[in-house]
């Protein structure tokens, strides 16, 4: 478990969302030139995840893409019914992102399994403690990949934002991924080589429930599954 996912329609709503939900202001986060993003995090580690945070992300509509003609952002972010969703519904947990030694190697392991992860990017965002620079795995088509349980995968450079991210009073205690199909999904995780404090299980639809220790008490964040 590297960070957790959350969409917003933008930052202001999603800062107000994480005060409501959660009980704490977000102040962390910066612009991502590569895909027109930004965002706010905080830290959310536990002794079940040591070295996690959470992250707000948003389209930065004053920004533009630096990804090739015809690609799209990363997270389904270009994706009109998540955007309607997230515009109908509020900031939601959209999707998590693990951390690999070894990016390049774990991708190999899922195509053996016939999944595609997607090409490896090479991104960077300025903070004030320098350059924070990483290797993802993104989709020309920016899919997620099975509705977002399956994660992203990234190689971080020298430094990992929860280096210099403060207690933020939040802890991940548990992230449960809800898939029709748990057994591939569990195939998959094994092969990126996921271990303790993810849990899947079989389900009618896809769902992703983070377990979280907040000011407010304890409290599920969860993905929203659309009607059909």
């Amino acid at each position: 478990m590297d960070h957790l996912v959350v969409l917003a329609p933008d930052l202001p709503t999603g800062v107000a969302w994480c005060e409501r939900t959660l009980g704490i202001t977000p102040t962390a986060g910066g612009e991502h030139p590569l895909m027109g993003t930004h965002n706010r995090i905080f830290n959310v580690s536990s002794p079940a995840h040591p070295r996690a945070y959470l992250e707000i992300i948003a389209i930065n509509k004053g920004a533009t893409p630096a990804i090739p003609t015809g690609a799209r952002r990363w997270f389904d972010m270009d994706d009109a019914a998540l955007q309607q969703q997230v515009e109908q519904h509020g900031p939601q947990l959209i999707h998590w992102v693990a951390s690999v030694p070894d990016v390049a190697d774990r991708c190999a392991a899922l195509a053996a399994l016939d999944i595609e992860r997607g090409p490896i990017l090479t991104a960077s965002r300025p903070t004030p403690n320098g350059l924070l620079q990483w290797q993802i795995t993104v989709r020309d088509d920016g899919l997620r990949l099975m509705a977002g349980c399956l994660p992203t995968l990234i190689q971080w450079g020298a430094a990992h934002p929860c280096d210099s991210l403060p207690a933020s009073g939040v802890q991940l205690l548990q992230l449960t991924l809800q898939h029709p199909q748990a057994a591939t999904l569990q195939a998959a995780c094994a092969a990126i080589g996921i271990g303790t404090g993810v849990t899947i299980t079989p389900g009618d639809a896809p769902r992703l429930t983070a377990q979280l220790v907040t000011p407010r008490g304890p409290v599920a964040i969860t993905s929203f599954t659309p009607e059909t």
